[in-house]
């Protein structure tokens, strides 16, 4: 059975880590279940357990459900009968044929690495940033108005590192709950690259968050970058649109 939930409480029990849980919560935590715009659902077994939590942001939908126990063609008929933008989850759960996909990495240990000349910045312009991610994370209203509102919360976090107060690379912690988060939004400046400012900026930003952070690794892309600080591959996620 899958049920929308009211109240925030109705997740306690679910005790899965893993990159999906860490964003379904921390959306919850930083919207709760009143706005008619992120929408919170759980699935129960027979015995009244959870084995699986979603959320829908604005029609993009994440499901982190527990392998050999959730009852994967419910969720697939649950998500299609919702409707989606997007719908991020494991590869275990098939929900269409078309689909991008790519590895989940999480942090196994904090290596520093210092950039000469180069200061983080922990509080970084939104504005700026956002130019400075060069397009393909949608409006500025929205992405704005969702990240400003995760960062007061708590449940987000953005950095740069600036050379003479100019960004030369940039990171965010798009999701953060708890002592875990999700790292995305990794750039350079292409007359920077090359000069060890991202493998910097990512080591201050695990090392400044001191718990346990995911990223989603683009197929084929980036491995051995991730792995030379401290990442290991841990499982596949899949997007369908």
């Amino acid at each position: 059975m899958i049920e929308r939930i009211g109240d925030p409480v109705c997740f306690d029990g679910f005790k899965q880590e893993d990159i999906f849980a860490v964003r379904v919560f921390s959306l919850l935590g930083a919207y709760g279940c009143k706005y008619p715009f992120a929408s919170f659902y759980r699935q129960l077994d027979e015995n009244g357990e959870i084995t699986a939590v979603l959320s829908s942001l604005d029609g993009n939908v994440t499901v982190s459900a527990l392998k050999g126990r959730a009852d994967e063609e419910e969720l697939r008929g649950f998500i299609l009968a919702l409707g989606y933008n997007s719908a991020l989850c494991d590869e275990a759960l098939n929900i269409s044929e078309s689909f991008s996909f790519g590895n989940v990495m999480e942090s196994k240990r904090q290596i520093e690495i210092i950039a000469d000349r180069a200061e983080l910045n922990r509080y970084p312009n939104l504005f700026d940033l956002y130019n400075f991610l060069d397009g393909g994370i949608g409006g500025f209203d929205a992405w704005y108005t969702d990240l400003n509102h995760r960062i007061r919360h708590g449940f987000a976090r953005a950095y740069s590192l600036e050379i003479g107060g100019e960004t030369v690379s940039s990171a965010l912690l798009s999701s953060v709950y708890g002592d875990k988060a999700v790292l995305s939004g990794v750039r350079t400046d292409e007359r920077y690259r090359g000069n060890g400012y991202a493998s910097a900026l990512v080591s201050a930003v695990c090392c400044d968050f001191c718990g346990k952070v995911y990223l989603m690794r683009e197929n084929g892309k980036n491995e051995d970058f991730y792995k030379r600080l401290g990442f290991e591959n841990t499982g596949i996620w899949r997007m369908y649109k």
